[in-house]
């Protein structure tokens, strides 16, 4: 069985950096909107086109965007190694003796038969109900 190169666990969608959504611009249209104002003359009074000091805002806007593009890089690889790291935890139960705050019958002790994968996120299985990680009270050692 061949694994996609992008592939993690739990198949969790890993956008490229050449992928972006709809309703977000891109650096490169942001250059082409910055190219197309300067060709085209301004107004007299009016920012940007060749008239005065157009050139160093755009260069100041360039600037601020890529810096946001960058944060938001770091984010999204920020939020991809916190969801590893959920992960590894969640594997790292099998077979633990964990008490969980179960919704309808308060808590619960078991064995950690499972761990599940749903769109990256991990949850563990005691008794055949499943629970998130955020309902772990204790972790023991099976006695």
């Amino acid at each position: 069985m061949e694994f996609p190169t992008g592939f993690m666990m739990g198949s969790i969608k890993n956008v490229s950096s050449t992928e972006k959504k709809n309703n977000e611009l891109a650096t490169e249209d942001f250059l082409q909107i910055m190219a197309a104002s300067i060709k085209t003359p301004s107004l007299p009074g009016e920012s940007g086109g060749s008239g005065g000091g157009g050139e160093t805002d755009y260069l100041a806007q360039l600037a601020q965007f890529n810096t946001l593009d960058q944060l938001t890089t770091v984010s999204e690889t920020l939020n991809m190694s916190i969801l590893m790291t959920q992960q590894q935890q969640g594997l790292s139960l099998l077979g633990k003796e964990v008490k969980v705050a179960g919704a309808e019958s308060g808590f619960v002790s078991g064995t950690v038969d499972k761990v599940k994968f749903d769109k990256g996120y991990a949850t563990i299985q005691v008794g055949g109900k499943d629970y998130a990680l955020n309902d772990i009270l204790e972790v023991g050692d099976q006695t």
